[in-house]
């Protein structure tokens, strides 16, 4: 029985409560056996389901009002049950995100009910070959012509590329150098120009690839807030959604040290059970004083933001740091507790180690976090 006494701490109200008994309720009956090499159908298939089920509801606000409670609540349930299904629902909140905060009602009406009811999927392309977390030095330009933008760049690791009905895409407009330059755009693979140059393949998998868009017109009632703005859109829809992944972590943890507690309990050596060596007692007590202290981090931050913080970059850092850095190390432990089980294909410990690694790059690496709060820490005493 997964641990659910989190569900009473005051950062929670009776509707995350409610939400997290009937979202676990919903998982239980939907999330067996899913395909994992068909990934493209797999989640097409999930985020329909999601979508009459009503859960990605959660996904995007017409007001511009995330409950980022919700959002991690769901992530780390849905991780808990299936990495493929917490990818679904996650991509059509960050893919949207911006639709949401700044979005016009027109935009919002032309995508939000369409994401939410599982109609579409959607996608954030940000990253791009010589750019990562290195934001600001993106190289992709979009050049105004008359009524449209034209694009022209790659993007890469794009999450649901290949698979989505529409991207929030962040192109150079050069108002300024560096960050000040970005703007985004609402972008559909139809736009002529749009092309799917790579799916790319890693070692738990999802529906990713490398766009490249040449002379694509895109026109200019499909740019999101202003020119030069992009930079603030794409920091503000992260600010949300870096808690949710460290939400997913946990849902990875928690799953990990489950299989963990009852592979100790039921496994026996010398005629007594694992849990009975004092190793093994050690191993337990610190894997669950990191799912532990991930949860406290993870949703101070989401109550911080959804009661009306503008910013919580320093608090969503320290989530995403930690959750996603100690759930591999949870993880590690119970594959350690599993010998060689745990590296046998099809496990349950196997499959969480193959899918948080990833959690600890994308969106903000490990070592970005670290830069991210040094400096939100050193600001505090200039």
């Amino acid at each position: 029985m997964a641990d659910k006494s989190f569900l009473n701490w005051p950062f929670l109200d009776d509707k995350h409560r409610a939400l997290s008994v009937s979202l676990e309720a919903w998982a239980e009956a939907h999330l067996t056996d899913l395909d994992h090499f068909d990934t493209d159908q797999t989640c097409r298939d999930l985020v329909r389901k999601l979508g009459e089920a009503g859960v990605l509801m959660h996904s995007g606000a017409e007001d511009g009002v995330l409950d980022v409670r919700s959002l991690c609540l769901i992530r780390e349930t849905l991780a808990h049950h299936d990495g493929l299904a917490d990818f679904a629902f996650a991509m059509q909140g960050l893919g949207t995100g911006a639709i949401s905060l700044f979005g016009t009602p027109t935009q919002k009406s032309a995508w939000l009910p369409k994401t939410r009811s599982g109609q579409a999927i959607s996608a954030f392309a940000l990253t791009e070959p010589a750019s990562g977390s290195d934001v600001a030095n993106s190289t992709m330009t979009a050049t105004r012509n008359g009524d449209h933008y034209v694009l022209n760049g790659e993007k890469t690791w794009i999450s649901n590329g290949g698979i989505a009905d529409v991207y929030t895409l962040f192109a150079r407009t050069g108002e300024a150098p560096g960050a000040k330059g970005l703007s985004a755009f609402i972008v559909t693979p139809d736009m002529p120009g749009f092309e799917v140059v790579e799916r790319l393949q890693t070692i738990a998998p999802h529906p990713l690839a490398r766009l490249r868009l040449t002379d694509c017109h895109v026109p200019v009632s499909a740019m999101l807030g202003v020119p030069g703005q992009g930079f603030r859109i794409a920091m503000s829809v992260l600010d949300v959604f870096r808690a949710t992944v460290a939400a997913a972590a946990l849902g990875f943890a928690r799953c990990a040290l489950d299989e963990a507690l009852q592979r100790v309990a039921t496994r026996k050596v010398q005629g007594a059970p694992l849990f009975d060596l004092q190793m093994v007692q050690g191993h337990i007590a610190d894997m669950a004083l990191d799912v532990d202290a991930a949860a406290l981090l993870i949703y101070r931050a989401a109550w911080t933001k959804d009661n009306g913080a503008p910013r919580v970059t320093r608090e969503a850092a320290m989530a995403k740091l930690f959750a996603t850095d100690h759930a591999q190390q949870v993880i590690d432990k119970a594959v350690q507790l599993f010998g060689g089980d745990g590296v046998k294909s099809g496990e349950v410990v196997e499959r969480l180690y193959r899918e948080i690694r990833a959690l600890r790059i994308y969106e903000g690496a490990s070592d970005v976090q670290r830069v991210v709060i040094a400096r939100q820490v050193l600001a505090s005493i200039e």
